[in-house]
């Protein structure tokens, strides 16, 4: 599979998890601002969460290993993205999963399986069903919230928790925006502004699944976490976990990529 070049830096304009997928999941690169412990500004935390992951354009190579109580699952995927409407992930690995891909457009996804050489397109009902096996949605990869636009935010911790100095902001969303949480609680370190923990509540106020950041690598001009783990509440002994391998901003990327005919032939 051919790999498409990183821009070089001088043509890259200055600089968000688009499962998704992004998936959540991928702006432009943002240094974090020098917050004052005192008075911490809460859209700078917001902005800054919104764009860490995003890029005019993005590839990556992705490590998921699933859990679950029947059975453990690896997967090695590659991914691309065009701001927040478009993205695609294929499976490289295992060989039995290999040019399995998911193409999203707009609020659209849909899947390829090559041994059946099928494409199918995801319907509503199943967008809160799960990807590939894991413990992220289908909306997880569809949605273009903002936390920034699509949420009213607050600081209700800041302090320190098990030795470190974290701001808690809590986020809840807006009566016109299309989320489907009742309320989001975020955990962010006060000097790097660097995400440790996203909590998920449903519209009764029950937790129902809690996502942790670490491994902080330099990709590019930005640090980003390299692994992100979801755990779903109810199941406290099953996660996903996403690791980073690479991960590339405003890449230059063939027009016609983000179509069904690609999705089709593989890039």
């Amino acid at each position: 599979m051919p790999r498409f070049p990183a821009a070089s830096p001088a043509c890259r304009p200055a600089v968000t998890l688009g499962l998704v997928l992004a998936l959540a999941w991928l702006g432009v690169a943002w240094a974090a601002p020098a917050v004052a412990a005192e008075a911490p500004d809460v859209q700078a935390i917001m902005r800054r969460i919104d764009r860490l992951w995003r890029g005019d354009t993005s590839h990556a190579v992705m490590t998921m290993v699933v859990r679950t109580r029947h059975y453990e699952r690896n997967m090695t995927m590659e991914a691309w993205s065009r701001g927040k409407d478009e993205s695609l992930v294929q499976i490289e690995a295992p060989v039995k999963d290999r040019g399995v891909a998911t193409l999203k457009v707009g609020q659209n996804i849909w899947n390829y399986f090559p041994k059946i050489n099928r494409v199918t397109k995801v319907p509503p009902s199943m967008m809160m069903g799960s990807w590939m096996g894991s413990h992220f949605t289908n909306d997880d990869l569809v949605k273009e919230s903002s936390y920034e636009e699509d949420y009213t935010y607050e600081l209700t911790f800041h302090g320190r928790r098990e030795g470190r100095a974290v701001y808690e902001v809590t986020l809840t969303p807006r009566p016109e925006a299309a989320v489907v949480w009742g309320k989001v609680t975020m955990e962010v370190t006060q000097d790097a502004l660097m995400p440790l923990e996203f909590r998920y509540f449903d519209e009764d106020g029950r937790l129902v699944r809690r996502m942790t950041f670490d491994d902080p690598r330099r990709f590019g001009d930005r640090t980003v976490p390299a692994r992100l783990v979801m755990r779903p509440e109810d199941k406290p002994e099953e996660s996903t976990t996403v690791i980073y391998e690479e991960l590339t901003f405003d890449v230059k990327l063939p027009p016609d990529l983000f179509s069904l005919r690609s999705l089709r032939q593989g890039r």
